[in-house]
This record gives structure tokens, C-alpha cells and sequence, in this order.
């Protein structure tokens, strides 16, 4: 894998059974609940048709045929339109330590601008250290209590960031 062959782009149908492999084993490798978390999600294993609306983008990170990780911006389930959702971005062992993350971010967050929203929500797992670091690190802040309706009961960290 070498940088230069990585690019994000637009979920598309061929990604469906890679990403939902991909969102798994990450959940996997850092001990998320399998019930209550995105593990679950009906979503997860048809991730083109969920985020194919005007209000909804998901971004996989791709090397070639192969998918190393994602993320999505939704409107938040639930609660106030001009409130999206930052949705299950995980990336791969392989994809991490290389600044993908601050682009994926970047990417999320100036589509969810550009459709008119204007705050991000996400929710996350405490110990997912270096997540919550890059989250901090574009301006997202801690919350004390859940927005909308998730379904991630078993995730116990909120944040929000105005846009």
C-alpha cells in the first residue's frame, strides 16, 4: 500500500460487503459491544443505499479494490434538521497513522456544510483514544448527554461541533 495509490471517494455499490467487513473487524479490534453500537446497524450491510439521499454522503477510503475504512454525514435521527451526524468512521490498522483521518474529517464536515447543516453530532466509545483526539482536534466538544435516537446505547461519549 503506498500513499499516493490511497484516495477518498464516494461509497458505491461494489463497497457495500468491504466496508461493513471493514466497520466490523475495527469494532472487533477494540472490544465494542456488539449490541447498542454500529456492529449492529441494518444499515451497515447496504451503506450505498443508506447514504444515497441529498442530506447524506458516506466516503470510503480505498486502495485500489481494497477498502481500508469510512465515514458518513446523516441528518441526526430524531432531533433538530439542522443537526447532522458524523456515522461510523473506522479505518483499518493499515490505514491509520497517515493523516487520513484529518481528510476524512475535512471531507465530512464540508459536504455536511455545504447541504446547510449547522452542527455535527457524533458519538463514540471513551476508550477510542486517538479518535477522540483528532474529534478535539477540529473543534468538536464534549456533551453530557446523548442527541436524538442513534439506537448506540453502549457508546457513552457525545460531542457536537457548531459549523
Amino acid at each position: 500500500m503506498h500513499k499516493d495509490t490511497i484516495v477518498i471517494r464516494e461509497i458505491e455499490l461494489k463497497d457495500n460487503p468491504k466496508i461493513a467487513m471493514a466497520i466490523r473487524d475495527v469494532l472487533i479490534e477494540f472490544g465494542v459491544p456488539k449490541v447498542g453500537t454500529a456492529y449492529e446497524d441494518e444499515a451497515l450491510d447496504r451503506m450505498f443505499e443508506t447514504y444515497k439521499n441529498e442530506r447524506s454522503c458516506y466516503f470510503v477510503v480505498a486502495d485500489g479494490d481494497q477498502i481500508l475504512g469510512g465515514a458518513g454525514i446523516a441528518p441526526l435521527e430524531d432531533f433538530d434538521q439542522g443537526v447532522c451526524e458524523l456515522q461510523k468512521m473506522y479505518f483499518k490498522p493499515e490505514a491509520r497513522g497517515r493523516g487520513l483521518g484529518s481528510v476524512m474529517m475535512d471531507r465530512c464536515l464540508s459536504f455536511a456544510k455545504s447541504v446547510g447543516f449547522k452542527k455535527c453530532y457524533l458519538e463514540t466509545m471513551p476508550y477510542m483514544d486517538d479518535a477522540r483526539v483528532l474529534y478535539r482536534k477540529v473543534g468538536f466538544k464534549n456533551i453530557e448527554s446523548a442527541l436524538g435516537n442513534t439506537g448506540h446505547y453502549s457508546c457513552t461519549v457525545w460531542m457536537i461541533k457548531d459549523l
